[in-house]
């Protein structure tokens, strides 16, 4: 039974990226592209993520 369970799985995803092919080329070349200024908008609140856990991690201590 589990190894039915592994195979079922394993041909849902690989059903999932054959029907999700054609979107993800689309959004490639479609999407927005980066502008100046971008990387410092998302570093901003993943440091302020990881300040909070390193600050639970503390206190747990």
């Amino acid at each position: 039974m589990e190894l039915f369970l592994k195979i079922a799985a394993a041909g849902v995803m690989i059903m999932m990226l054959f029907f999700l092919w054609p979107a993800y080329k689309a959004w490639q070349e479609n999407g927005p592209k980066a502008e100046k200024g971008d990387w410092q908008a998302a570093i901003l609140p993943l440091a302020a993520v990881v300040g909070l856990v390193i600050v639970l991690i503390m206190l747990v201590r």
